[in-house]
């Protein structure tokens, strides 16, 4: 951890966590207006990436231990099965649909397969992104 960065490392903890709540929001507010998985997805890599500025890289690996291109090969994945999905009930490929469902909590809320799309962009940009720039800054 770098000793002199104490300013950048106590904003650092409260910036990523408005950054991931605002990456969220545009998450899920990507089916109704701009937004949705890819832009989400390089909200949440500039906030890892902000981690990583801050921190050193074994600081963000103790909390965050992904392997990158693993989370980008289940996004794919993901995104690829749900356009093959549609095959199965005689539709053309990344065919989408939603219903109306009544969930304990939330009442009547509405869901769409475009989500489960987005999930696997989302994962997709995360991967790519991350282990872009992690290849970039390796020290040699």
């Amino acid at each position: 951890m770098r000793t002199n960065d104490l300013i950048l490392q106590t904003v650092t903890k409260i910036v990523v966590f408005i950054i991931l709540a605002f990456s969220l929001h545009l998450f899920f507010a990507g089916h109704y207006t701009p937004g949705g998985g890819f832009i989400g997805g390089l909200m949440t890599s500039a906030a890892i990436v902000l981690l990583l500025l801050a921190f050193d890289s074994k600081t963000v690996k103790k909390i965050l231990p992904f392997d990158y291109k693993k989370i980008a090969a289940l996004g794919l994945l993901i995104a690829v099965l749900t356009g093959v999905g549609s095959f199965i009930f005689h539709v053309p490929f990344l065919t989408h649909t939603y219903g109306y469902f009544n969930i304990p909590i939330l009442g009547k809320t509405g869901l769409a397969t475009a989500v489960l799309f987005d999930i696997g962009v989302f994962l997709v940009v995360i991967g790519v992104t991350m282990t872009i720039i992690q290849t970039i800054g390796e020290d040699e």
